[in-house]
């Protein structure tokens, strides 16, 4: 059976469902979620997609994402798609929202209404390897460097809101505690 994605308008409103890949080779705008997790030397951990994954397989991104199901919050998405992905579990913390529009190449459009969550870590991730082929933690001003000098290393949700992030995170963690 076909997974569904919710769709929705520019103010994530609920417009109906679609299976996933006709959303995804429509471009038509969808809610997702994607989760954040830094260990508490403030290292983001990160993901490396399986590599192969329907689209930007072998990719570096942030630690999970995906989208809810039907009835189901956003929270408790990504508390699942974070155990299921990364083997972990932990407090999250709503950060923000944006919507985005990227080609992710092999016929797929991702057109997103993105909700952001930040948790802080220290377990070991047990990966999924049907999800994710590998992880690192990186300080986030190492992986800016790396994001403008490798951006084909890396997903475009994570290179379109990666400035958000840098400008969130400090109001999120103060000392390694979520404000």
């Amino acid at each position: 059976m076909a997974e569904n994605v919710i769709l929705v308008d520019k103010n994530d409103n609920q417009i109906g469902l679609m299976p996933k890949m006709q959303a995804h080779i429509e471009g038509q705008l969808h809610r997702a979620f994607s989760v954040f997790i830094f260990n508490s030397k403030g290292e983001l951990l990160l993901q490396q997609r399986a590599l192969d994954k329907y689209h930007s397989g072998g990719k570096w991104t942030n630690t999970c994402c995906s989208h809810p199901r039907l009835g189901e919050s956003n929270l408790a998405a990504a508390n699942r798609r974070l155990k299921e992905e990364m083997g972990i579990s932990c407090t999250l913390y709503y950060g923000f929202n944006f919507i985005y529009k990227a080609d992710v190449n092999e016929g797929i459009l991702e057109h997103e209404f993105d909700h952001v969550y930040f948790g802080i870590s220290d377990a070991l991730p047990q990966i999924n390897k049907d999800e994710v082929s590998s992880y690192r933690f990186a300080s986030l001003e190492d992986l800016k460097v790396d994001i403008n000098k490798n951006p084909d290393l890396y997903t475009e949700w994570l290179k379109i809101c990666f400035d958000k992030v840098l400008k969130f995170y400090p109001q999120l963690f103060i000392n390694g505690n979520v404000d």
